[in-house]
């Protein structure tokens, strides 16, 4: 089995420890990954904000970095989201175009293999219980991506649940968006901060001492709410609390 790391913009230049506490899990879990040098963005951005032709150039080099995986596995929901849904949405408009250049195939070839980590844990590799251990009490935040494209439903609960020591708070509308939208939080700031306050509020009322989430520019969002309000809550991804263990308490 090839597997291969995507690790996202966001992660490779803010949060590099997610990205290694993902490789050190698999690795621990049995599973050799690769990390393509090549990789860059997935396009999101740049798709999100209206330049879908030139988001056409990343989909095309993710074709190429990725090819010969049996598996892509990334800490971000809303990446793969990406890959997965707005990819093949892509190379339908860009065929009724008349103008799809292979724009289809490459597609096709990478949605099906492209997993959130959580995903690829539970379904891939059967497992829930990691060998982890977190003495912590925390509340899980899914992210609207991750809820609502890639449907990952229980899978990061049931994870987190099995993790030795952990207290699992339940988050009040933990279904509501937390404001961050990527473009969104740009371009409406205030409506963005105001729902970001509302969820980590809400965070808050649990009493937990961590914010947990499967998606790193979520936690950003959040993670700056809680640090300009001097919150004692932290934010932290699955993976990085995944990787905990009783010999090695890596958070």
């Amino acid at each position: 089995m090839r597997v291969a790391l995507f690790v996202t913009c966001v992660n490779d230049a803010v949060y590099p420890a997610t990205g290694v506490a993902t490789v050190k899990l698999l690795e621990r879990l049995g599973v050799e990954v690769d990390f393509p040098a090549g990789q860059t963005c997935c396009g999101q951005p740049q798709f999100n904000t209206g330049y879908r032709h030139e988001t056409e150039v990343l989909v095309r080099r993710m074709g190429r970095v990725f090819e010969g995986y049996d598996h892509i596995v990334t800490p971000s929901g809303s990446c793969a989201a990406m890959v997965r849904d707005a990819y093949p949405r892509m190379a339908r408009r860009a065929a009724a175009e008349g103008r799809d250049a292979g724009l289809g195939a490459i597609a096709t070839s990478l949605a099906p293999r492209v997993y959130e980590l959580t995903e690829f844990l539970v379904d891939v590799l059967g497992v829930t219980d990691v060998g982890a251990y977190f003495p912590h009490t925390v509340t899980y935040h899914p992210s609207c991506h991750g809820l609502r494209l890639l449907g990952l439903g229980d899978r990061p609960r049931r994870l987190l649940q099995a993790v030795e020591g952990l207290d699992l708070r339940e988050l009040p509308g933990a279904e509501e968006c937390c404001g961050f939208g990527g473009t969104f939080a740009v371009k409406n700031p205030d409506v963005s901060t105001a729902m970001g306050a509302d969820k980590v509020r809400d965070a808050a009322a649990t009493g937990a001492e961590v914010l947990c989430g499967a998606d790193n520019s979520c936690l950003m969002h959040l993670g700056g709410i809680l640090h300009r309000q001097d919150a004692p809550m932290r934010a932290l991804h699955i993976a990085e609390i995944l990787l905990s263990t009783k010999a090695e308490p890596h958070v």
